[in-house]
């Protein structure tokens, strides 16, 4: 047995501001927060839903409330981003290749943001 100690590197709470990379990371994995409050607004008004018209039009007014208004806003923003970061890590993860050729991954990034924008369609069709 050694009685040597094992040199440990200190860590700040703040190591990822030192690096682009982790930064950018970190503010990717942030854009969940917004999503989180959205998701508990949206269950609130199923809530809502049930308990009937008085508090649905509560819910309503609720909604309409500036400061939630910029929290969905911001939450459609974050959501966008990671979208976006995540359509564009596709090719990379799972290339897709077509009679041995490798497909381009604008075309793969582009597909996705076009089913994104045909399901969203129908949505609004529907709804």
């Amino acid at each position: 047995m050694s009685n040597r100690k094992p040199y440990v590197r200190p860590v700040t709470r703040t190591w990822w501001k030192d690096h682009p990379f982790y930064r950018f990371y970190m503010l990717r994995e942030a854009t969940v927060l917004p999503l989180i409050l959205f998701t508990l607004f949206l269950t609130v008004g199923l809530g809502a839903l049930v308990k009937g018209p008085e508090a649905w039009q509560g819910w309503l007014d609720f909604m309409a409330n500036p400061i939630v208004v910029a929290i969905n806003i911001v939450a459609l923003a974050g959501s966008l981003f990671h979208a976006q970061t995540f359509f564009s890590m596709m090719p990379q993860v799972m290339p897709i290749r077509l009679k041995g050729k490798l497909v381009d991954k604008k075309l793969i990034v582009l597909t996705q943001w076009a089913a994104v924008a045909v399901i969203s369609l129908i949505v609004l069709i529907i709804v």
